[in-house]
Formats: C-alpha cells, structure tokens, sequence
C-alpha cells in the first residue's frame, strides 16, 4: 500500500498546515533540549555541555531510542498521515506544540505514531476511540512519571541528607540504573490490572443480572447509567486547620501516610481508588458488602491512626458511567453530600443502600434524622456500623 493510499485510509481531518514534508536528511540535533519540548525558535545554541546536560543528553537518547533527528511533517509521512492527524495524537498523549522546523523526534516516535494509525486503519479501533485510549495513557503516564520522581527526590532527601535541588539533579545520573526495572514493573502492573478488569467482566457476564446487582435505577437494561457500583467518600476531618499549621515536609508526609493507608484498605476489600483530591479519597466497590467493608475499615483505620485526624465516611450503592478514568452521576453526588453529613470516625449510607444490607449480619444500621439535601431534597440517612465478624483485615 503507498502512502498516498494509506492516508486516505485514516485521516482525522485534513492538514491544514500546508506544505509536504521535507525530505529526510542528516539533520542536526539540538543540544540543549528537555526530554518533552524544545527551545524557541531562534534560540541560541551552546556548543559546550556541562556535566549535567551531557548526563541529561545521554539519558535522553536512552529512553527515546536515539537522537532527535526527524522533524514532524517527516515522522507524520512516514506513518501515512496528515500532520494534522499526527498532532491530534501527539496531544492526546500529552507533547507540547513543535514547530516545523524542530528537530524533536526519534524513529521510535514514527514507530509508535504508526503503531495507534495501524489500529485504526485495521478496524480495530475506532478514530475516536484510538484518541481516547492515547489520551488515557498519556494522561495516566504523566502523573505516574511526576509521583515516581517526587518519590525518588524525596528518598535522596531523607536519606542522603541533599537539598531538593540537589537531589533533583543528582537523580540525573540514578535514572539510568532504574529504568529497565521501572519499566519491567510498569507492564507487568499493566498486564495484572488489565486481567483483573477482564475477570470483573467475565464474572459478571457468567453470573448475568442479581437482583443484588440492579442498583436504585433499575438493570443494566433498562438503567440510563450503565454500572452498578457501591462508591465511597472518605474525608479527613479538620485537613485545613491542620495544613495551616505544618510546614511542607510534614504536609507532605501526612498526605502521603492517608493515600497510602488508602490504596491499602481498598485494594485489600476488592475495591478499586478512583482519586485522591487533597484530603479526600473517592473509590467503588463491586457489591454493597464490598463497599461496606472497605468504608468501615477506612473509619476504623483513621480513628486509631496515631498521626492522622479522623475521617467522615460514606457509600452509596447506585449506578454510575466510568470515563475518563473517573465516575460520573448522582450516584456520586449523593455519595459526596453524604460524607458532609457524617460524623468523624462514623459512615453513613443512605437508605435505599440500607436496604441492600440489611439482611447482612456482618452489619449494623441505625437510622438517622432525615436532611434536605442540595439536589436530592430529603433523604434518609443511615449510620453503618460493624456487626458479625472482624471485617478486613491488613496483613
């Protein structure tokens, strides 16, 4: 197939940009230029490298698979598309804008831009839906990236006694001894949440529709939202004060100590962490009893917690849309009224997820005084408590 026929097979959209792309040629490489991005136009160029831009030069090759030689309407020809079409991708997946004439990618990006193109010209995913899955890699890679190297900076902090600039360029010349195994773990992890998605499928497919499963807005049939879920808030109490009175290395901790004890909790009751926004934790559960458990262990977890304040807890067992990563749907919306509502060291459920426990004696329901609640008028809340059995339990 030519490229002419190859571009007319997927093109989202036409290149407005003008112009055909200039033959491949020994170009030269910018010396000076951070993994993502490249100087102005028109910036100067040093000739000389400092030890630190030759270690960040040389682990910049590593981890792009060579230098940058290709400027962009060249690695959008060759993978058979309008440079429109390559952009859209390429900011799908997070790049910043390129101009023409900057020598910005390697030979593994054609090899990669081609790799999402193919997909498509396949049939085996949809323009939109090759957008959307890069969008999610992007998006999730980037925030996977910063956190791993907040993490290593503060650890050389710690424990080699440096400043945060230092550590920060210091880490530099660690990389390069991390990265396989960084990226060993990173697929293996990969391959170990996309099994555990396939399984949840699996399972619900052979189990088909329970009556446990239909959630406040009717079946998978017949509901405008699609998943029924139990989705949980966990909210630590009196967070504002409490930053306002440490400085950042102690905020820090504390943050990280209530995600860690978080993710724990979560991934031990069969749930799945959603996000994390400042002091509050969002999470789903597949079933009522699951969601039940995990927000009991999180109050439990909070109140005996030495360091960490309490926290007010809620769940609510309804139906929701999962994108973007994240969930949608009043669902939700109630699940967050609800955690203003509750006490500190307490959850609270609403009744119709009441209902959905009560004849499970692994938990105790008192009810509470009715609220109007913003967008939901009066409800009824519901304070959930532990009955039979321990309950998780966090080897």
């Amino acid at each position: 197939m030519s490229a002419e026929e190859r571009q007319s097979t997927w093109d989202i959209g036409e290149d407005t940009d003008g112009g055909s792309a200039p033959a491949t040629s020994a170009l030269p490489v910018q010396d000076t230029v951070p993994p993502n991005s490249m100087p102005p136009s028109g910036a100067p160029q040093t000739g000389v490298l400092s030890g630190d831009r030759v270690a960040a030069k040389a682990l910049e090759a590593r981890l792009l698979g060579g230098e940058r030689k290709l400027r962009r309407r060249e690695v959008a020809a060759g993978a058979g598309v309008s440079l429109l079409s390559a952009r859209k991708l390429w900011r799908a997946l997070g790049f910043p804008n390129f101009g023409d004439e900057d020598v910005a990618f390697t030979e593994r990006d054609q090899a990669a831009l081609s790799t999402i193109v193919e997909l498509v010209r396949a049939g085996k995913l949809t323009e939109e839906a090759a957008i959307s899955v890069t969008r999610a890699i992007g998006q999730m890679t980037d925030r996977m990236v910063v956190w791993q190297v907040e993490a290593l900076v503060e650890d050389m902090v710690a424990q080699q006694g440096v400043s945060d600039p230092v550590a920060r360029k210091m880490l530099v010349n660690e990389l390069p001894a991390l990265i396989d195994s960084m990226e060993e773990i990173l697929v293996y992890s990969w391959r170990r949440q996309l099994n555990a998605g396939v399984q949840r499928l699996a399972l619900r497919a052979e189990a088909g529709l329970q009556a446990s499963e239909e959630g406040r807005d009717g079946d998978e049939d017949d509901s405008p939202l699609p998943l029924a879920r139990a989705v949980g808030f966990a909210d630590l109490v009196s967070y504002t004060s409490l930053s306002r009175r440490m400085n950042e290395k102690t905020l820090a901790q504390l943050v990280q100590r209530f995600e860690n004890k978080c993710a724990e909790i979560i991934s031990v009751g069969g749930g799945r962490l959603v996000k994390t926004v400042g002091d509050e934790v969002l999470y789903i559960a597949e079933t009522p009893a699951a969601g039940a458990e995990i927000s009991l262990a999180l109050a439990r977890a909070f109140t005996e917690d030495e360091i960490l304040p309490e926290a007010r807890v809620s769940m609510v067992w309804g139906r929701i849309l999962s994108r973007l990563g994240d969930i949608y749907g009043p669902t939700v919306n109630l699940a967050a009224r609800l955690t203003a509502l509750a006490q500190p060291g307490t959850v609270l459920v609403d009744a119709t997820t009441a209902s959905a426990l009560a004849q499970d004696d692994r938990f105790v329901l008192v009810p509470q005084k009715s609220e109007n609640v913003r967008g939901f008028g009066e409800i009824h809340p519901v304070m959930l408590a532990r009955g039979r059995g321990k309950g998780l339990v966090v080897d």
